[in-house]
């Protein structure tokens, strides 16, 4: 699957519907549950965060660090709104959403699919996991550990149909890390502990990338539920 060749408007348009199909099929327990990936957050939480997201980029509300203070307000303004309430609203938006992205650039798309496998986690529904959109994050989110990765000696991915590398050529990367190409993605996103990392290492070290897969939070002490 070439992710240079995917159009990630429709791959938006895809999760955005994948993620509400997924939340309305879900009682009000299961969306009272736990997000592994977030722990703080309840999988209703989680929907409020996506949505509110959304509602925010179009009024020009987004800082570049999306930090906890600006997710928090999101989750709080919808506190006591239901599911289909919460659907409804994102619904709403997605037009004007995928004109943003169409004059802005396909950021969101990150935060769609990234969440997406976070909900189904919290819900015990696995889906979703080799659609063109993922790949596109999973390229953009090794990019960004490459860069985080700075002067490191290469570090080559292998998920076998997808590879990466973050300098140079793979043959001469000092460390390799081979794994499923899923778990690969949620490694990237800062979903996999650093004790999976080690233990899909199979040549080299990697313990001084380690950081570099924090880029979106510190690794989770055990590995995700649900996962």
């Amino acid at each position: 699957m070439n992710a240079m060749s995917t159009d990630p408007l429709a791959e938006w348009q895809q999760a955005h519907e994948r993620v509400c199909d997924l939340v309305l099929a879900a009682d009000d327990a299961a969306m009272d549950r736990p997000v592994p990936a977030t722990p703080d957050w309840s999988a209703r939480d989680l929907l409020s965060h996506m949505v509110g997201l959304g509602a925010d980029v179009l009024a020009g509300d987004e800082p570049d660090d999306h930090n906890e203070r600006w997710t928090r307000a999101q989750v709080e303004a919808r506190r006591d709104r239901s599911t289909a309430d919460l659907v409804a609203e994102w619904r709403a938006l997605a037009p004007d959403l995928v004109g943003w992205m169409r004059e802005n650039g396909p950021r969101p798309l990150g935060d769609v699919v990234i969440h997406e496998q976070d909900l189904r986690g919290a819900l015990g529904v696995p889906g979703a996991r080799d659609t063109a959109g993922l790949a596109a994050v999973r390229e953009r989110m090794a990019g960004r550990v490459a860069d985080a990765a700075g002067d490191l000696p290469p570090l080559l991915l292998d998920g076998g149909s997808w590879t990466h590398v973050t300098s140079g050529d793979p043959a001469e990367a000092v460390t390799v890390v081979r794994a499923d190409g899923f778990d690969l993605f949620r490694a990237l996103t800062s979903r996999r502990t650093a004790d999976q990392l080690r233990a899909w290492t199979v040549r080299g070290d990697v313990a001084p990338y380690l950081d570099a897969f924090a880029a979106l939070g510190p690794l989770p002490e055990r590995p995700l539920a649900g996962e």
